[in-house]
């Protein structure tokens, strides 16, 4: 998986080492995740299209979990095209190369469409249409409002104050919002589920992924 330092993918972390079918986690970064769990193994790289010094150790994996990304709001243009559609498609084309029976599951947005007017949902539109490009099965998840569900923080320290702040309203839109508010362990869950999905769908909604996170922990 990647962004596990980031505020979904510590979320998504925390539901894959819950579960007990999960044997191997290799977690690729730029710095180390600090896990004492026996199974997390950190791939540490400089960056995401320089990834030689890891090569030999990106495969075998069933799925990979792709939680990296850059914040849409406060990032140039360009700076955000770079992270969110050319390092995405880096690291896919790798793990493409490495698993072909594999699965690759991107957390995108709501709404991500390469015709939007708005820059964010452009973006990630475009990174959508180039992974679907790939000789590889790919699920993207398109939440919207991600509530942190343990205690989850951002990486990006302005960003914190905004959570914190909206942290009352995010708990009530999970429980009456499902098709716009999710949180980041119905993230990890639902991302679980597809993964071992003998049939996963291509794109799964905000409510979508709220519904397969109530059935896994059902």
């Amino acid at each position: 998986m990647t962004g596990a330092t980031g505020l979904v993918g510590q979320g998504v972390l925390r539901e894959v080492l819950a579960d007990p079918r999960v044997t191997r986690v290799g977690v690729l970064g730029r710095r180390g995740t600090g896990n004492d769990d026996p199974r997390v193994e950190d791939l540490q790289v400089e960056r995401f299209d320089a990834l030689d010094g890891v090569a030999g150790r990106l495969a075998p994996w069933d799925a990979c979990f792709y939680c990296a990304g850059a914040p849409p709001l406060g990032t140039p243009e360009a700076e955000y095209r770079h992270v969110t559609v050319a390092l995405t498609l880096q690291v896919a084309r790798v793990f493409a190369e490495r698993n072909p029976g594999g699965r690759f599951l991107y957390v995108s947005g709501a709404h991500a469409n390469p015709g939007s007017r708005l820059m964010p949902l452009r973006v990630k539109g475009e990174a959508e249409a180039a992974l679907r490009s790939l000789p590889i099965t790919t699920v993207m998840l398109r939440p919207g409002g991600i509530q942190p569900a343990h205690g989850e923080r951002s990486p990006h320290a302005w960003m914190r104050p905004l959570y914190a702040l909206g942290a009352p309203l995010m708990g009530l839109g999970v429980r009456l919002l499902p098709g716009v508010v999710t949180s980041t362990a119905a993230v990890g869950r639902a991302m679980l589920v597809l993964a071992a999905m003998a049939d996963a769908p291509a794109v799964v909604e905000n409510d979508g992924i709220n519904r397969l996170a109530a059935a896994a922990r059902d």
